[in-house]
């Protein structure tokens, strides 16, 4: 696809995430070209989503290394194969080392479960429900050495509401952070987003606060 941005997508489970862009570019509404998905989990669902739609994909098993820096380097070269402008971790459940982040620095974005800078880590549900927050939510970053903590680029809100428990929150939120995953990698494809050393620049200028996914499943201030 002409001008398509090249796509990379690291996933290790359901990859419903990655299903979202599928369709999204199928549409026509993301002018991407999604060159191959990468998991470190062979069952991954998202590697069959990846197929059925004839995309490439790999496996890299963490498992199968020394130790995690020898991970980190293979992968590191995996996603390199394929010479992409965007790396999306879509539910990619390891954590990124240097190895692997300096190449892609500023090009290399992740899907968190939390209205971050809340609750970076696991367990993002729950946390939410244990502290009693009347909102919860996902956030779209840049990846960076600190776990969660790259400069933000859009989130997602959605109440908690009465009887929630944290599968139930998981569900509510999952179809609103296809959205999101999607409306953020849009900035991407047309170019008018990027890292820079004030944070994230966006049309030329630089946001202290990340872009809200509406109601019209587009990002605004």
């Amino acid at each position: 696809m002409t001008g398509a941005l090249r796509t990379t997508v690291l996933v290790s489970g359901s990859g419903s995430n990655l299903q979202a862009l599928i369709d999204a570019h199928l549409a026509g509404r993301l002018n991407i070209h999604i060159g191959h998905v990468i998991s470190n989990v062979a069952e991954a669902r998202g590697l069959r989503r990846a197929e059925q739609a004839g995309i490439p994909t790999s496996v890299l098993k963490h498992g199968d290394f020394a130790d995690r820096d020898a991970f980190d380097r293979a992968l590191a070269l995996l996603i390199a194969s394929c010479k992409p402008d965007l790396v999306v971790l879509a539910g990619f459940m390891r954590i990124i080392g240097p190895a692997v982040l300096q190449p892609f620095r500023g090009r290399m974005i992740n899907l968190h479960p939390s209205l971050l800078p809340l609750y970076r880590g696991t367990d993002t549900y729950q946390r939410a429900l244990d502290a009693g927050d009347e909102r919860h939510g996902a956030s779209m970053h840049f990846v960076t050495e600190e776990l969660d903590g790259g400069p933000l680029i859009s989130q997602v809100v959605i109440p908690v509401i009465a009887g929630d428990d944290a599968a139930s929150l998981a569900a509510r939120l999952a179809p609103m952070e296809h959205r999101l995953v999607v409306a953020t990698v849009e900035l991407f494809a047309t170019h008018r987003v990027e890292c820079c050393d004030g944070g994230v620049s966006i049309d030329g200028r630089i946001h202290a606060m990340p872009l809200q996914l509406q109601a019209d499943g587009r990002l605004h201030p």
